[in-house]
């Protein structure tokens, strides 16, 4: 009997608690869980870009909302700096907007003074566990 030699240590997956009567309905939750709703209002696909400053030195290209969406989608779900880019660039493509997603370089540079907002403050965009991201 050498497969039940660690029986006490073994991971056990235990009885589900309750029976499911309905399974369509509990399908289609489950279903629900993976998906992911984006909206993004008008004015913050007018404040995408950043404005021309007047004084010397670089220009920004993109406005802090944009790098903020950035690194707030990668904090969610636990992407690096380039992977978020990835995520936020196929986003954009789904939605068939024409706007560039801010590169990693930048994000690096713009996330060192970027501070995260505490939970329950107004923030510029809201993000539920199964529910929409809403700017």
């Amino acid at each position: 009997m050498p497969h039940k030699h660690n029986a006490c240590r073994r991971h056990h997956i235990g009885k589900m608690k309750f029976k499911v009567t309905n399974w369509a309905e509990y399908e289609a939750g489950l279903r629900r869980r993976g998906s992911m709703t984006l909206w993004i209002t008008p004015d913050a696909l007018a404040g995408w870009a950043a404005p021309r400053r007047k004084t010397r030195g670089g220009q920004p290209r993109y406005y802090d909302l944009a790098i903020e969406t950035t690194l707030m989608l990668g904090m969610v779900f636990g992407l690096r700096l380039r992977q978020s880019e990835g995520l936020l660039s196929s986003v954009l493509d789904m939605m068939a907007l024409d706007l560039p997603a801010p590169d990693h370089t930048t994000l690096s540079r713009r996330a060192r003074t970027w501070k995260p907002t505490a939970r329950g403050e107004a923030t510029t965009g809201s993000m539920w566990q199964t529910g929409p991201f809403t700017f």
